[in-house]
């Protein structure tokens, strides 16, 4: 509300003749200024909207100029005096005596409730937004996220016609990774900038590969000889070529054995991950009449017992 001190044509530093084109000049100009966006005031600009609201429409101003002549306001520079004035045998008399309550009733409630002049012809200078941040995935396959490659991709902004850009994707692009065009998203309002392109990759799974990084991981199917016993096995990688690897004897299934170097190729880094080898002890479904014998002979051997000791 406006300070009991002031009437609405000194909030906006007009007198009471003032035209209706100063009044809006003048409410523009400290709107412009005291406006909570433009970093003003709020109570202010508050005031001064109760204030135009009022003078700026012809009738309200009547009603006020006439709540102002008989005293509702204890005069033009003083304060409301309960909405009444004082009758000349000193006893206090509501704006009622002066007519009937139902004229006033409209200025009152807007001034008491302190609304202020939207929806009026007049604009503020308004904040520049950044445009919002558009989000799409693009799917590669294994060898494409290892070595990197570049794609023709069509992107849909929300404003006019899909766009289609070539998009680099980085040798070692990991599952789930980010890339950001600045500027390639939505539009900016009220002049401000565009937003943000995020393309997040996703990974086709391999046959026989998997990434955790830039580690690359592979299941080895080792027989239970080659387990028991040790071996050399050719392991295929994922750069395309073949690597010997050495099973160590006695190897548990679950081992994980590691080549380093071997993995893919650090995105913010230099160098590359590792090529880790998980040992898979393959027990086979059907046995020859050589296999069977050499196996009782090795059960016969072999003390299981010790195997289950805590059993």
């Amino acid at each position: 509300m406006v300070p009991k001190e002031k009437t609405y044509y000194d909030v906006l530093g007009v007198n009471d003749t003032a035209s209706a084109e100063e009044i809006k000049g003048a409410f523009k100009k400290l709107a412009r200024k005291h406006h909570p966006d433009a970093g003003g005031n709020e109570e202010v600009f508050k005031e001064v909207s109760e204030a135009y609201e009022t003078l700026s429409d012809e009738a309200k101003r009547d009603e006020y100029d006439t709540l102002l002549r008989y005293g509702a306001f204890a005069g033009a520079s003083g304060g409301p005096q309960s909405w009444g004035s004082r009758g000349q045998q000193g006893n206090w008399r509501t704006v009622t005596d002066y007519g009937d309550m139902g004229a006033w009733s409209s200025i009152f409630e807007r001034m008491a409730s302190g609304e202020g002049a939207f929806g009026t012809d007049w604009e503020f200078p308004s904040r520049k937004a950044k445009g919002r941040e558009v989000q799409a995935t693009l799917e590669v396959t294994f060898e494409e996220a290892f070595s990197g490659t570049e794609k023709l991709v069509t992107i849909k902004t929300g404003e006019g016609e899909p766009q289609q850009m070539e998009v680099k994707v980085p040798a070692g692009a990991v599952d789930g990774g980010k890339l950001r065009y600045k500027g390639k998203g939505g539009e900016g309002e009220r002049g401000g900038e565009r937003g943000d392109l995020v393309i997040a990759t996703k990974i086709k799974p391999h046959a026989l590969f998997s990434r955790k990084g830039a580690n690359v991981l592979l299941d080895l199917p080792v027989s239970i000889a080659e387990a028991a016993l040790g071996a050399q096995i050719v392991v295929p990688a994922p750069d395309g070529t073949k690597v010997k690897l050495r099973v160590p004897a006695a190897t548990q299934d679950g081992a994980v054995l590691v080549i380093k170097g071997k993995g893919a190729p650090r995105v913010k880094k230099e160098g590359s991950g590792d090529l880790k080898v998980k040992v898979c002890i393959v027990v086979p479904k059907t046995l020859n009449e050589e296999q069977t014998e050499a196996l009782k002979k090795f059960m016969d051997a072999d003390d299981a017992t010790a195997l289950r000791q805590n059993f």
